[in-house]
Parts: C-alpha cells; structure tokens; sequence
C-alpha cells in the first residue's frame, strides 16, 4: 500500500462568524492565501513546469494544463467534522489532498503566478440562502472561465442550478 505524503502541517485556529459572514472571512482569509504564495518561488516553478511544453502564449492551454494537475493531482479530502480548516497552497500540492477551498486556492495561486486573474464563486445548491461550495473562474483571453478541480469535468464546468450564487468581486 502507498502511502500519501506527509508536509510537515502547522495551523492556528480562528472563531468564523455563522452564515454569510463566515463565508466572507473565509474567502477573505483564501484571497490573503493566494496572495501570499503566487509569488512564492516553490509554486512559480511548479506552474512553469507545468505549461513547460503547452503552445507559447496560449493562454487556454496553460490554465488546462493547471487545472489538470489539480482536478486529477489532488485527492479530495473533507475538512475535520465540525471544523473548516484552509490549507496552504503549499500544503495541499506537498501533500496531495484537500477539499474544495484548499483546491480551489492552490489552482489560483498557480494560476496567478503566471500571470492569470482569478475569483472565487461560492455556490448552494440545496437551501436557498445557503453557500456549500466554492470553485474558481480565471480570466483567459479576456473571458471568466469556469474551474472546479473538485470535480472531473472538464475546464468551463460548473455545477448546473445553484439555489444560491455569488462571485468575489476582484
């Protein structure tokens, strides 16, 4: 049997606001994640090795490239019961696992460090009101194109009829 990787892992833990304005922290806090770590040396140079051999300068095929190392790279993984925990993009590319938040903010992180826009999208699909997910739209070739790693679609899908929308405004 193999085993996954084991990152050293390190954390604090923060009281989160019930309802929408836990959501808020939480996306704020993954914002500050993804800027914190996009000009990180470790992440640039996995991005780069990445699109390496994609066409130069075409910009779909260097997200597809990224998107693909995390929807097939990282296993899903649910946080602690009871407890949203957020990763590092570091910790979930060296450890190979995490949920959608930490997935979604390794994918920006690598997308950002070449040179890509990003936002999150926070959806429900089950209580109106109620936000249960999050995936990520990068701007390639002046559109928002849709990216959940968390699922295997492909690049430009996202879960059909969420009773519950919104995008971070970037």
């Amino acid at each position: 049997m193999m085993l996954a990787p084991t990152p050293r892992l390190s954390g604090q833990i923060v009281a989160l606001a019930d309802g929408h304005r836990g959501v808020e922290q939480t996306l704020g806090t993954m914002r500050g994640l993804v800027n914190q770590f996009r000009t990180n040396l470790d992440i640039r140079q996995t991005a780069t090795a990445t699109i390496f051999l994609t066409p130069e300068k075409n910009q779909l095929a260097e997200a597809h490239a990224l998107f693909e190392l995390v929807r097939d790279g990282i296993r899903y993984t649910r946080d602690i019961n009871g407890v949203e925990t957020l990763s590092t993009p570091l910790m979930t590319l060296q450890g190979r696992v995490g949920d959608c938040d930490d997935q979604v903010v390794l994918l920006a992180t690598l997308l950002e460090s070449v040179g890509y826009p990003t936002r999150f999208v926070v959806a429900g699909y089950n209580v109106p009101g109620e936000l249960e997910h999050v995936y990520l739209q990068a701007c390639l070739d002046g559109q928002w194109i849709d990216m959940d790693p968390t699922e295997h679609y492909p690049m430009g899908w996202a879960a059909p009829r969420p009773v519950a929308y919104a995008i971070e405004i970037v």
